[in-house]
């Protein structure tokens, strides 16, 4: 048996198919949206932006950095472990050390 897939595309602002449609991509006050539009939606939404990207500033792509305290960094993983597994605490021998196993490790004495 075979199968045939046909993919249709769709232009989500009309609602008509399109061979020409692609997805685009914009964010606005932090949230992504995707949509996919046919050439004259694509030219509709870039003159209603227009005037705000022209008086706009643009940016870079920021990626989000997880914040690490300052008593993490620099610590010795492999004596972490160490200490953990010699004070009862169940760690795993790969893999990020829980935050109560690091607290408990800074407050030996």
């Amino acid at each position: 048996m075979a199968q045939k897939i046909v993919t249709i595309y769709v232009d989500d602002l009309t609602g008509e198919e399109s061979r020409e449609a692609a997805t685009h991509n914009f964010v606005l006050d932090g949230v992504a949206y995707e949509i996919d539009l046919g050439p004259d939606s694509y030219d509709k939404l870039l003159e209603a932006v227009a005037p705000f990207t022209k008086a706009g500033r643009r940016t870079t792509r920021r990626t989000r950095q997880r914040a690490v305290r300052p008593a993490a960094q620099g610590m010795d993983t492999p004596a972490i472990r160490a200490w953990a597994k010699a004070h009862g605490y169940p760690v795993s021998g790969r893999g990020r050390v829980p935050a109560e196993i690091r607290e408990a490790y800074e407050k030996r004495a």
